[in-house]
């Protein structure tokens, strides 16, 4: 057997000096590993401590909504949902008794999303004029997107009148946030509680009875 072969087939015991720097290397790879460690749990423990934020997200919010425009639409964010205040037009309003029938619950007295007493009427408000919503669709969480506009569009049919559509499994909604019978979404549109400060500031998240 040639000389190449027997070095081949005899492994060279490594110097201590190259000992060393294996042992330099593996330490650096543990300390390295235990940085990226310790970085992963940081934000793992940081999720989990009640950050003050987090404790003040199911704060009532105050809204000003004498900037909202006929038919616009405001957003706002409580308890980490958010939250739609709709300025209804007439034409709005006078759609919600045109389409009652095709409804599942147009009273609003399913209480899987209890509506408040001062919401359980057609136009599901204090004021008729503005619905306030929370823009999560009862069905498995997606947000639904406004459908405002009249008429034959997709998913939704020719004798549309307008209000909220849900993307994900086909739910829709009308003015008052009032699902369609035969849809995925179990419930209407969650009222949540609020009240007046004035003709033109609202409070979610509070009303007469107390804080949500």
């Amino acid at each position: 057997m040639s000389q190449s072969s027997q070095d081949l087939s005899f492994p060279v015991q490594p110097s201590s000096s190259a000992t060393s720097e294996r042992r330099t290397w593996l330490i650096a790879c543990g300390a390295v590993g235990g940085v990226a460690a310790a970085a992963t749990a940081v934000p793992l423990l940081t999720s989990m401590a009640p950050a003050e934020k987090a404790r003040s997200a199911g704060a009532p919010v105050e809204v000003d909504i004498g900037d909202i425009p006929p038919g616009g639409l405001k957003t706002v964010e409580w308890r980490g949902k958010p939250v739609w205040i709709v300025r209804r037009t007439p034409e709005m309003l006078a759609s919600l008794e045109k389409i009652e029938t095709q409804l599942a619950d147009p009273k609003s007295d399913r209480t899987a999303f209890p509506t408040p007493t001062y919401a359980k009427n057609r136009h599901r408000s204090i004021k008729p004029e503005f619905l306030v919503t929370v823009g999560i669709c009862t069905h498995l969480g997606c947000s639904p997107v406004s459908k405002f506009e009249t008429g034959n569009q997709p998913g939704l049919g020719a004798e549309w009148q307008g209000g909220y559509f849900c993307p994900c499994h086909g739910s829709n909604f009308d003015h008052a946030g009032r699902v369609f019978a035969n849809k995925p979404a179990p419930d209407n549109l969650e009222i949540p509680r609020h009240m007046y400060l004035s003709d033109t500031r609202i409070v979610v998240g509070k009303d007469e009875k107390g804080e949500a």
